[in-house]
């Protein structure tokens, strides 16, 4: 069952996006205090403010996924690398990837550190990697999670999930964070389970998201996957629709964000970790992820950086 028809063309944005600014959109956000910089591109500390509207506006999905059943799982921001290796990850966004390193040697060794540290050599050397990388997006840990589990449900199952995330990619842009958070909603089952759930999502997210006053338009995407080959299989999943994007205007009106994604990955990862239905065959999944960073910035960037003078109307969705 397709998701959406072939002739799939872009909603049009039903608000009328802020106009792009002469001033970076970051600098006004260090300026406001909305977002503290450290130093590091992608890296930066976030106000109360900024925190409170995701938390508000993650009350919303959670909201959604009650209502749906979903069970709700936080995954920390690490996990097993041999897990990343079996995923493929490496295969298609080697580009992206980050794992976590230790110092293991003896005092000879620390002492070798020491002297590159005050020297302002490289003391990376000293570092060998650990049983850990960092996550690069909320539910790469799940699937193994429930192919450990036993065979899915004939009903299928629905999971909430959060996770901090990271991707390298540094960028003075504030929508490219090297870490941030990810909220999905995750669906395995049958092809026509996970079809569904997606459909509904695609019409569920836009009047989500246009209920917070912020033009959006839907469109196919693929994602970056990596060198030549990478070329074909984003080809491939465009052909297939297999990715969809709510886009937003955050950084200009000429170039907006992706901030949340709608994937179908038929029967990869049911492959991949073995999850079966109780019939035998291999489960489909299917997710819709929330880019919180994302969606924060685009309020703050629509209605301005004092969130008490935010429409009434969008206050009240937000806070109620």
């Amino acid at each position: 069952m397709n998701a959406v028809p072939p002739a799939f063309t872009p909603a049009e944005p039903t608000v009328e996006p802020v106009a792009s600014a002469a001033k970076p959109f970051l600098d006004e956000l260090f300026e406001t205090g909305v977002l503290i910089p450290s130093g590091v591109d992608g890296l930066y500390g976030r106000s109360g403010a900024f925190e409170e509207v995701i938390d508000r506006f993650e009350t919303l999905v959670e909201r959604h996924a009650r209502e749906d059943g979903a069970v709700k799982i936080h995954f920390p921001p690490a996990m097993p690398r041999v897990n990343m290796e079996k995923s493929g990850y490496l295969k298609s966004f080697p580009q992206l990837a980050g794992s976590v390193h230790s110092f293991m040697g003896n005092d000879m060794d620390h002492c070798r550190l020491l002297s590159a540290i005050a020297e302002g050599t490289d003391w990376s050397q000293f570092q060998q990697p650990t049983d850990l990388v960092l996550t690069p997006a909320a539910c790469y840990p799940l699937y193994p999670t429930v192919a450990a589990k036993g065979p899915v449900p004939a009903d299928g199952l629905l999971f909430d999930l959060k996770s901090y995330c990271f991707r390298h990619e540094p960028s003075k842009e504030p929508t490219r964070m090297q870490f941030f958070r990810m909220r999905e909603n995750v669906r395995i089952g049958t092809a026509e389970q996970v079809s569904d759930f997606r459909e509904r999502w695609l019409e569920r997210g836009p009047k989500l998201i246009r209920s917070l006053e912020l033009p959006c338009a839907l469109d196919v995407a693929n994602d970056p996957f990596f060198g030549r080959g990478g070329k074909l299989m984003a080809r491939n999943q465009r052909d297939q629709q297999l990715k969809f994007e709510l886009l937003i205007p955050v950084n200009s009106v000429e170039n907006p964000t992706a901030c949340l994604s709608f994937n179908y990955h038929q029967d990869h990862f049911g492959t991949l970790w073995g999850m079966e239905r109780e019939d035998g065959e291999k489960a489909h999944s299917a997710c819709v992820g929330f880019g919180l960073e994302r969606i924060a910035l685009a309020l703050f960037r629509q209605h301005g950086s004092d969130v008490e003078a935010w429409p009434k109307s969008v206050r009240k969705v937000l806070w109620g």
